[in-house]
């Protein structure tokens, strides 16, 4: 037998059908966190499902649904203050459970002998809350997650609202109402943490005193221990530390007043702007140290890289001479004679193509626009040496 196996476990009066969840050391845990000892009644198991079996325990969950709507309706008719919330049939098809939550006591004692006539089983009514009327329909909450009252959690705690004060939360009931009408239990989980960084922060029963005026507390910040004031009830908000808010608080239970939230006298604002002069001020000459060292970096270079710049380009100077404007001047083409054919235009022009390889000669045709030709002839720099 290993978990997710169905097996038939013995009720009063017939049989039902659950699966397996736990096994081994973990079934003794959940025993003592339940608080059910082996003293105590508990189900025995028959054997594991047969086909057959589940084949009669879905022909009875088949009946449910019709069930409920009848049920309602009966409801209605006889007058009864109560809401028809589940029907669970047992696996033998014998008995149904009726689930109903009513707000007073109800006399279903009619009801009960209506059910029992139409639909020929043993009926057993059962109230629950509203809480577990949600975890029996199951839904999906606000954060997208399936109820935790139809998934895991089992003991409902009281959460009051007070819970929603310590978290600084909105008392919004549409907001912190969950899919039962009541407060959600998720309320509760994080309310340890929340009290526990509440012993930190002062308690403000009444607005601080300054020379600018009463400051009244707007938002308190738990977890960052800051705190927010107003003076006189205007939008602009001053945050101070739970510390200095302490600090005040002790100042003003002697009777003075101090000059506003930030400092005690007025003396110690010339402080406080002194200090933050100096502050820039180093600032500035760090940063400023900063870019004077780059430079002298990079003269340095400049300065180590120029006598070896310099002498390379002497040297190609004096093996490639440039070239001079007579030698590089187009030649002039004679005009057509006439009845002579009509000659291209072209125009020889001799450029530097070739002037660090002296050896590679290349001639290169570019069309122009009109048409015409311009034929590059690399110059030898040894012919121009010889005739100057």
């Amino acid at each position: 037998m290993t978990t997710g196996d169905p097996v038939v476990v013995d009720v009063p009066n017939g049989h039902h059908i659950g699966y397996v969840s736990l096994q081994g050391e973990l079934v003794r845990l959940q025993m003592q966190k339940r608080k059910i000892k082996n003293d105590d009644e508990i189900l025995r198991i028959y054997r594991k499902a047969t086909e057959k079996d589940l084949e009669k325990w879905a022909e009875a969950k088949n009946r449910e649904i019709p069930t409920l709507y009848r049920c309602k309706q009966i409801v209605e008719e006889l007058g009864l203050k109560m809401k028809m919330s589940d029907i669970e049939y047992q696996a033998d098809n014998s008995k149904a459970t009726f689930y109903y939550s009513a707000d007073e006591r109800v006399d279903f004692r009619e009801l009960i002998k209506v059910l029992a006539g139409e639909f020929r089983i043993r009926v057993e009514m059962r109230q629950i809350s509203l809480r577990q009327e949600a975890g029996r329909i199951g839904g999906l909450g606000v954060c997208g997650r399936e109820l935790c009252c139809s998934t895991w959690l089992v003991d409902f705690k009281n959460v009051s609202t007070s819970a929603a004060r310590y978290q600084n939360l909105s008392l919004n009931p549409g907001k912190l109402s969950g899919q039962c009408g009541r407060l959600k239990c998720c309320l509760n989980y994080e309310l340890d943490t929340y009290m526990d960084a509440i012993k930190d922060i002062p308690q403000i029963e009444r607005p601080l005193q300054t020379e600018s005026g009463p400051a009244k507390l707007q938002k308190t910040d738990i977890f960052r221990k800051m705190m927010w004031f107003s003076y006189n009830n205007e939008n602009d908000w001053h945050s101070i530390s739970c510390e200095r808010v302490a600090e005040i608080l002790e100042i003003n239970a002697k009777g003075i007043k101090v000059f506003n939230l930030q400092v005690n006298e007025a003396s110690d604002i010339e402080d406080l702007a002194a200090k933050s002069t100096r502050e820039l001020e180093l600032l500035d000459k760090k940063f400023s140290t900063g870019k004077k060292k780059r430079k002298s970096r990079n003269k340095s270079r400049n300065n180590s890289n120029s006598p070896q710049q310099t002498a390379d380009s002497n040297r190609n100077q004096k093996a490639n001479p440039a070239p001079s404007k007579q030698e590089t001047a187009p030649q002039q083409t004679t005009p057509n004679q006439p009845g002579e054919p009509r000659r291209k235009k072209t125009e020889t022009i001799e450029t530097g193509i070739g002037i660090n390889r002296p050896h590679h000669r290349l001639k290169e045709t570019i069309l122009l626009k009109d048409k015409a030709e311009i034929n590059l002839i690399p110059i030898n720099p040894e012919k121009k040496t010889k005739q100057a």
